[in-house]
């Protein structure tokens, strides 16, 4: 699927900065999971928390083995379309989680894969590109989605562990900005403009174009309301009755184009 808008550039050392930071949060919050907290369910299929836990651990060390591989030639992915690629991997992703979780209690497998990952990338270009499950790409690129995966599933342990894990600034805004872009390549056009303050504003679904003035189809709502619908943790209905999506104009309707990534 290519992008036939300009694609949005990221602070590349900021993004690094935000990964790293995300990861040792979620570090110090894993010591303090008890037992019981391990054991609820993730609302992520049939996901514990502990399974939750494991997968966070391996987005760290995969990174790390990735960039332990031989590099690829060419980059075969941008970040804007990596959403769209990652549903067929689903299984092979929670295999590999498993997999970790064996590995050691969790508070060292994470200690292990946070060492492992900044060591890794002090030694690593942002144009490395990566030979990846999901299609090559830059490491600059590939850590825009890492900070997806881990402000996403920040979000989902929170919810499910009752735990309040910050969220670093910059990881969410690439987080919503990157969902945004992939929302409007998914459905191209200027008639509807999704508004996700203070961090993102779109245009999507073919249709008359807005120019100037107060756009005849609008959606907004917020950073967080906007990961759940684009990853399908909240549907429309639930997220307009809720008062947390707000949508003005007989084409304001994302229903049909949600979730983004699933």
């Amino acid at each position: 699927m290519a992008s036939r808008t300009r694609t949005r550039s990221y602070d590349a050392a900021k993004i690094r900065a935000a990964v790293t930071a995300q990861f040792g949060h979620l570090t110090e919050a894993v010591r303090e999971l008890t037992p019981e907290q391990l054991g609820r369910g993730s609302g992520l299929g049939d996901w514990t928390v502990a399974d939750l836990a494991a997968h966070l651990a391996w987005i760290a060390d995969s990174l790390a083995a990735g960039l332990a591989r031989p590099p690829a030639a060419v980059p075969e992915l941008a970040a804007v379309e990596w959403p769209f690629a990652t549903a067929s991997l689903a299984g092979k992703i929670a295999e590999a989680a498993k997999e970790t979780l064996e590995g050691a209690p969790l508070p060292e497998l994470f200690e292990r894969a946070g060492a492992r990952m900044e060591k890794a990338l002090a030694a690593n270009p942002d144009s490395r590109v990566l030979d990846l499950w999901v299609g090559d790409m830059t490491l600059a690129d590939f850590l825009v989605t890492r900070a997806v995966e881990l402000v996403v599933h920040t979000d989902d342990l929170n919810r499910a562990a009752g735990t309040d894990v910050p969220i670093e600034r910059q990881a969410l805004a690439a987080c919503t900005r990157l969902l945004a872009d992939a929302l409007a390549l998914k459905a191209p056009g200027g008639s509807v403009e999704v508004r996700i303050p203070p961090f993102a504003v779109v245009q999507c679904i073919e249709g008359p174009r807005h120019t100037r003035g107060t756009p005849p189809n609008v959606v907004e709502t917020d950073p967080l309301t906007w990961i759940r619908l684009a990853t399908g943790r909240t549907d429309w209905a639930s997220a307009l009755a809720d008062a947390q999506v707000r949508a003005s104009g007989e084409r304001a309707d994302l229903a049909a184009l949600l979730p983004v990534m699933s």
